[in-house]
Order: structure tokens, then sequence, then C-alpha cells
């Protein structure tokens, strides 16, 4: 039940609580500087559109992806989508924990989810990219959990970019974090994640978007919009029943059941990042070799330290860091 009366707390007692509720980390946002700084101005995604009461703080949590599934190299390996799904589903039942205990103490506040996206966005194009109602990446920089990537994904200094986030807005007034100023990622002069990435979406301080979905959700909204219309196409009946008993027909249900594969997907280009404690003590012996490295990618990433051209850097200096010449 939650409290009528305020019970003064401070910003250690309450990322203590989060951990103990199951966080591996945890930072506290200042909610008016992401309003003041939304990281896609031509599609701002702000704490004070989800809600106009209790956005003055954003609490960001993460949870450690497990090691195991980081050292299988196929991108779509079902074991890896199950582990991550149980991640995620844990980190919300923290988030819900510590939602609770807030209001215990008389703040009012709520989860953001780290994969749902806003449905009036949709205009009906399954093949759109659509992001959360939060970019959880920028967030947790904004928390000083860490700095951006090369392909604008959060690296932690203990497990690099090998975490899921989730947020809680509330009204406490905790201090917030200070963002880290000296970037993690040596950008296109390590560029390993440009070099795995099956999809080849990264570019510079930059993502394809549409087509890193085809990864990260492979059995996503937009594959289940195109494996229904071709059962519909179909004018045998036999071949419609066939596809309907088909592995794709398969992988979508069980996505819809768990979200494994559907919310979750590929993350090729964390598994093999070399930031990160966790990387030279368990997992470089095993993801050292990038397979899906080509000599276009080798000399795309020259290109990058070579050239002048800096990308999409300057737009994303803020959470990515000062970077030396």
């Amino acid at each position: 039940m939650a409290s009528v009366f305020q019970s003064p707390i401070l910003a250690v007692d309450l990322k203590q609580k989060a951990l103990e509720f199951g966080a591996d980390l945890v930072g506290i946002a200042d909610g008016k500087k992401m309003d003041e700084y939304p990281p896609f101005p031509d599609d701002p995604k702000k704490p004070s559109d989800i809600t106009d009461h209790d956005a003055d703080r954003v609490i960001v949590m993460a949870r450690r992806l497990s090691v195991g599934t980081s050292k299988i190299p196929a991108w779509n390996n079902r074991h890896k989508f199950y582990n991550d799904e149980l991640t995620i589903t844990a980190l919300e039942e923290t988030a819900l924990e510590l939602v609770l205990w807030l209001e215990q103490q008389g703040y009012p506040a709520l989860i953001v989810p780290p994969t749902h996206v806003d449905p009036w966005k949709y205009d009906g194009d399954p093949n759109k990219h659509l992001s959360p109602l939060l970019s959880m990446d920028h967030a947790a920089v904004e928390a000083g959990l860490g700095t951006l990537g090369l392909n604008l994904q959060l690296l932690t200094p203990k497990y690099g970019p090998r975490v899921m986030l989730i947020a809680v807005l509330t009204s406490a007034p905790v201090e917030a974090d200070k963002p880290m100023q000296t970037p993690l990622c040596e950008g296109p002069k390590c560029g390993r994640c440009l070099s795995a990435c099956p999809g080849d979406v990264i570019g510079q301080w930059d993502r394809d978007w549409e087509n890193c979905d085809t990864y990260r959700n492979p059995h996503g909204f937009k594959q289940l919009t195109e494996f229904l219309g071709n059962v519909i196409d179909q004018t045998d009946t036999e071949q419609q029943k066939s596809l309907i008993r088909s592995e794709d027909s398969f992988n979508l249900w069980q996505s819809i059941l768990r979200g494994a594969g559907a919310v979750i997907g590929c993350r090729r280009c964390q598994d093999v990042c070399p930031v990160g404690d966790d990387y030279e003590l368990l997992l470089k012996e095993a993801v050292e070799f990038i397979a899906e490295e080509t000599p276009e990618k080798t000399a795309r990433l020259k290109n990058m330290v070579d050239g002048e051209d800096e990308g999409n850097y300057l737009a994303q200096s803020r959470w990515i860091g000062i970077m030396e010449k």
C-alpha cells in the first residue's frame, strides 16, 4: 500500500534497494535534463511525454546477460533467445519491486518497459522501425552507467554492452548521478561490433535501425504479418495447412507466448565487444575470432579511421564522450 507520508530517502538507499531486488547496476538520471536533451530530436522520447507528474528522476537498472550464451557464436541460437527472455522477465520483476518500495515511502513511481513501443506511433507499416517509449541506452548514460559505442549501444565498465536495461520514473527527490565523460568505446579503431554484425547494419556512430530490427526481432510483428500474408495468398488449402504447421509458424507462436525472438533477438555485437571486466576474464578466448569479418568491412573501418568524416558522432557526442583526435 502506498504511504500518504513521505519518508526521507537518499540516492544511496534507493540504489541499495534496487541491488537487493536483483539489479546488477543502477543509476539515477535527471528527468529534466533528459527532456532538455532528447537523443533523437526528430522523434524525441522524453520522460515528460510519459507522465506529467513523476518524471523528475529516471532510475535506470541493468541485469547482466549470461556469459554462457555470449559464448555461442550463432546470432539466432534459441538458447540465447530463451535465456535473454528470462533475464528481461527478472528485470521487470526487479523494477516492480522498486516501484512498490518507492510508493511505500510515499513517492509515486512507474515502470518504463524496455521493449514495448508506443502504439500511437504505429502507422500501419510493419517494416518501419519503432523505438521504445524511452531510449534506455541514452537514459543509462545520463544515469552514469556508461557511454555509447559505435553502434549506439550502452557500454558499461563492468559488463560492457552485455546488459539489459529498464527504467523507473519517480518524483522521489534523490540526487542524480553525473554522466561519464571518458568514452569506453574506441570507435572504428576497434570496430569489432561492425565486423561481427550479421546484417551489416552498423555505421559510424549510427545504425540502420530498420534492417537491424530483422535480426533483433527475428520473429516479431513484421515477420508475423509477412507470414500471415503468405498463408492468405496460398490458393491451395493443403499448402496453407503446411505453412501453419511449419517451423516458421511454430517460432512465431512461441515468440507470442514468451517474447523470445519477438522482443529479443540478435546480440552478436554485444557478445564480441571487448569492453567490460567480464571480457578478458570470461569471454575473450571464446569470441575473439569473428567469422563474419570481411575485407569490405575491414576497409570501411579503415576509411572511418583515416577519413575526416565523423559520421553521426557530433549528434551523439553527449552520450559517447569526448573522443581523442
